[in-house]
């Protein structure tokens, strides 16, 4: 698993790459650290490079999205991917993010 964060345009982005299971959620969940440091601004999670993703990896883009709510951030999600899409309607998680 790979994330790379990218500060742009009054956004921040995490390039998220590989298989974000429970074997790599601590060292995602590390990664994405710089996301809660954005305060009033855009948040977007490029998932065009994402396999898979379990309930861990769930666990914290909900985590994220409850922080970035609190300092009046949006969270977006682009370049998901038909299996991505799955999970998130069969979880419900479809309804509680913003897509690109």
């Amino acid at each position: 698993m790979k994330t790379t964060i990218l500060k742009q345009d009054g956004e921040i982005k995490a390039v998220l790459e590989g298989r974000l299971d429970t074997a790599a959620a601590a060292q995602t969940e590390q990664d994405m650290l710089p996301l809660y440091d954005c305060e009033g601004c855009d948040v977007v999670l490029d998932c065009a490079k994402l396999d898979y993703i379990s309930s861990t990896g769930l666990r914290l883009f909900l985590g994220l999205l409850k922080a970035a709510k609190i300092k009046g951030s949006h969270v977006y999600i682009t370049g998901m991917n038909d299996n991505l899409k799955q999970v998130f309607a069969m979880t419900g998680f479809s309804s509680l993010f913003e897509f690109k």
